[in-house]
């Protein structure tokens, strides 16, 4: 594993794909200046076990809400990308089939769709209660111990050569004292689905969940019994807090029947229907009139093809057509 993540191939790989669009940005010109040098000089460093990780650049963007986002070098980021093209896939065949968030055919709109079979599966096609519980991770990203994640991945037959790359980068960076992944390194995706698919094995294997959808640091688990689920939390409260060093976010603990709405990825679920957050759909109204972009606009039109919102579409094409 070592090897292809250091091969010359890969990096020349990573490179390309890092660069694919980005080849305007200035510090992706500067680099590109003497490519092949610093392309060789990184791999000798990899290779000889020289590399440590840079610096990162600090910024917020509001995605809807303000977040902290923390950039790393070109060169870093290449390494990022030939880690994550080797690592990848070697760990994606461990995930459950319903962890939806940063994999390849997967995504927002499957895991839309698998909910949507799961509540006719629990209702019995409209006939049965429904309690879905939805929980989150309390500040996921800044408060994942690095101490447990890098021996999650080292427990996986990863060898000593390749924990050294992994710890750099992981080690790169902390929010707390040996806490934290940055929200803006490619490999944050894939270390955090390697952190929480401790606990998807949990639910699924452990206390025997059928219906449960995670996607990033969100889940949900439908089931007939309420008190089964309230058993649920508990037990998932200790897992995390005793293997994970993680909290559930004690204010967004919800168990609600189906038949009163469901809000999980951006729309409120019922039992044959869906219909778009009320703030998303605030947001979209707003963008609209205010970035009066055609990618926007089929954007947004995308997104509204997924639910039941015929009326919103006609108001967003008004809205693009007069935005005053």
């Amino acid at each position: 594993m070592f090897n292809s993540i250091t091969s010359l191939e890969n990096i020349l790989q990573a490179w390309s794909e890092f660069s694919k669009g980005k080849r305007k940005r200035k510090d992706v010109q500067e680099f590109s200046v003497t490519l092949f040098d610093n392309i060789f000089l990184l791999h000798k460093d990899l290779v000889n076990q020289r590399y440590a990780h840079g610096p990162y650049e600090h910024f917020r963007i509001c995605d809807p809400k303000p977040r902290d986002i923390h950039k790393a070098s070109v060169r870093d980021r290449i390494v990022h990308r030939a880690v994550y093209r080797i690592l990848y896939p070697y760990f994606d065949k461990t995930f459950i089939s319903d962890s939806y968030s940063c994999r390849n055919k997967k995504g927002t709109h499957k895991a839309l769709r698998q909910f949507e079979s799961y509540v006719n599966k629990v209702t019995k096609n409209n006939t049965k209660q429904c309690w879905v519980l939805k929980c989150d991770i309390r500040k996921f990203f800044a408060t994942i111990d690095h101490k447990i994640l890098l021996n999650i991945i080292r427990r996986d037959s990863i060898d000593e050569k390749t924990m050294m790359i992994c710890g750099e980068i992981i080690k790169s960076f902390s929010y707390y004292s040996g806490k934290g992944l940055p929200l803006g390194n490619l490999t944050s995706q894939l270390f955090s689905n390697i952190y929480m698919n401790e606990l998807d094995k949990c639910i699924k294997h452990i206390l025997k969940i059928k219906y449960y959808i995670r996607y990033a640091d969100d889940f949900i688990i439908l089931d007939n019994d309420y008190k089964k689920l309230e058993y649920i939390v508990n037990e998932i409260q200790s897992f995390l807090l005793k293997d994970l060093r993680l909290e559930l976010h004690p204010q967004k603990i919800f168990i609600k029947t189906i038949y009163s709405g469901v809000d999980f990825l951006g729309w409120v679920h019922f039992v044959d229907h869906r219909v778009l957050r009320t703030s998303t759909k605030r947001r979209m109204f707003s963008n609209t009139r205010n970035n009066n972009k055609k990618e926007s606009y089929y954007s947004y039109k995308g997104l509204l093809s997924h639910g039941n919102a015929y009326k919103l579409a006609r108001e967003l094409e008004r809205i693009k057509d007069n935005p005053l």
